[in-house]
């Protein structure tokens, strides 16, 4: 795969190993390139139209590999380019093998569910018209040594026919573990080398599932009492017998006891007029001779608390 720029002076090595920053690796010594071109830009561009042509191979509806996608993850990009000479002497791409570490829910020979993270190999392609030239293993053996992974310790996502039949000729794996996502793993998975893998616990049936645990009904039986005031109870009333008539007034209207009778106005003054005179009203009148006999009567007439005022 050809460009419009000089690959063989972009990407020195001939595999190039390119991280999440897409930075371009270190010039040759005596290397120049004018200060207006983008090197960044020309090595998303080298990305871009490898993981368009691998989809294409693959008969994806779309690219899994692009610059934004390598910027947005934490994967790497092994970059295989052509040393041979060329027409227009600037270099090709032969290929790129792209991977990255990620959690997994997988199935062990015994079909429990263990959380691994292993190397996983997420996208791999080699231009159709340099197959079958060693490009690939040259390419997949340097990822090997760089990671410092064995083949049987790798998960891969999705993989094509191709790919399987790449691994089975170098690397005999052929024997699968049946997996229920996309990925792939071969026998040997969780021989050696891999992290002691967390197990999940096995599902309870609907039946042993409790709302609380044992300690938790037994503090739910002890009742705590409320701090001081809060825990004095109050003091009940003793109901009475008969309880009060209700009023008949309209509303909520408080309960009172009951009324007295009414007492008709005559009535009234005629009890006033039985009552005998206050004390002090008789020392007054004794003393004062010159009141007549009706302001004597008058005055005995009063009700007590009128008589209070003179």
């Amino acid at each position: 795969m050809e460009f419009q720029f000089d690959v063989d002076a972009l990407l020195p090595e001939r595999i190039t190993v390119l991280d999440q920053y897409l930075r371009p690796p270190a010039r040759r010594p005596g290397t120049t390139t004018p200060a207006r071109v983008d090197l960044q830009q020309q090595i998303m561009t080298i990305v871009d139209e490898l993981g368009k042509a691998s989809a294409k191979a693959q008969h994806l509806p779309a690219p899994i590999t692009s610059a934004s996608r390598m910027q947005s993850n934490r994967h790497v990009i092994y970059v295989l380019k052509d040393t041979s000479a060329r027409p227009a002497g600037k270099g090709a791409i032969v290929g790129f093998l792209k991977v990255g570490y990620k959690k997994l829910f997988v199935l062990d020979d015994r079909e429990a569910h263990n959380e691994v993270e292993p190397l996983c190999i997420l996208d791999f392609y080699i231009h159709e018209s340099l197959q079958r030239h060693g490009h690939g293993r040259e390419l997949f053996q340097y990822m090997l040594q760089k990671e410092r992974v064995e083949p049987h310790q790798l998960a891969i996502d999705r993989p094509s026919q191709k790919l399987l039949k790449f691994l089975n000729k170098h690397y005999n794996l052929e024997t699968t573990v049946p997996q229920v996502n996309n990925f792939v793993i071969f026998e040997g998975f969780f021989a050696h080398q891999h992290p002691p893998a967390r197990k999940l616990p096995p599902k309870r049936a609907e039946g042993d599932i409790k709302p609380y645990s044992s300690s938790d009904r037994e503090f739910l039986k002890v009742a705590v009492e409320p701090p001081w005031p809060l825990n004095r109870a109050p003091r009940r009333a003793t109901p009475p017998a008969h309880p009060p008539p209700r009023s008949s007034s309209l509303g909520n209207s408080p309960e009172r006891g009951p009324l007295r009778p009414f007492v008709p106005e005559q009535e009234l003054l005629r009890s006033l007029r039985l009552c005998p005179p206050h004390p002090t009203a008789r020392l007054l009148l004794a003393t004062d001779p010159g009141s007549s006999p009706a302001q004597r009567r008058r005055t005995s007439s009063l009700p007590r608390s009128e008589e209070s005022r003179y």
